[in-house]
């Protein structure tokens, strides 16, 4: 029975993301702040022993081995979900939210890759995904703004492509994923994507994914974007 780590999983991508990935039934360690709390994630239990919920914060730095401790065997795919989002612009973009933004959406991926690389080589899929955007693409800004989480997002890129080339030889294959413009708490309501919509396409792209794809960015549709 396959398994994943999916952080984050208590809302939004993460949330559909466990859902559907029960429904074909895979086992799930779905990694969120407030297990007590999570009561959507709760509600997806199949009451089969497939869901385990786990305590795990993004911006603790430590979480990610604490994590490691109480995640046993082979990890099919470890997805690093988790991410936040600081709306700022130029004149407030020096500011302490950037370096939150840094270690939740950079530095804790790559802790959480360093922490489980050995269980994810263990396994059959050998997959590390990273749930980036588009507006980490440097390229790809024509509009400006944005400064702590477009800057996080690229650093994440930067992860993403090193881990590429350092887990090449236990033969893991890193993915750096754009999801698309999707309508949740994050995203806003004027997204063009249902986060059922956005969840099915990299899903499928995972399913096939091979030691071509590692190491690239792709939006949800699979195409690669530029960074």
């Amino acid at each position: 029975m396959p398994h994943a780590l999916i952080t984050g999983a208590n809302r939004g991508l993460g949330l559909e993301h466990t859902k559907q990935l029960l429904s074909r039934g895979w086992t799930i360690t779905a990694a969120v702040r407030d297990p007590a709390g999570a009561k959507d994630l709760k509600a997806l239990d199949p009451g089969d022993g497939r869901l385990r919920i786990e305590a795990y914060d993004a911006s603790d730095l430590g979480a990610a081995s604490a994590l490691k401790a109480r995640v046993t065997g082979p990890v099919d795919i470890v997805f690093a979900n988790a991410g936040m989002m600081h709306r700022d612009g130029f004149g407030s973009g020096a500011s302490e939210e950037f370096i939150d933004s840094m270690r939740v959406n950079a530095l804790a991926p790559l802790a959480l890759a360093e922490a489980f690389a050995d269980q994810v080589a263990a396994s059959q899929m050998k997959v590390i995904a990273l749930q980036s955007s588009r507006m980490g693409s440097i390229a790809d800004n024509d509009s400006g703004g944005m400064y702590a989480y477009r800057a996080s997002k690229a650093a994440l890129n930067a992860v993403g492509k090193s881990l590429s080339n350092d887990l090449k030889a236990k033969g893991v294959v890193v993915l750096v994923l754009h999801p698309g413009w999707v309508r949740t708490d994050m995203g806003g309501p004027g997204g063009n994507l249902t986060v059922t919509e956005s969840v099915e396409a990299p899903l499928d792209l995972i399913a096939r994914a091979n030691p071509a794809m590692s190491g690239r960015f792709f939006h949800s549709n699979g195409q690669d974007l530029p960074w």
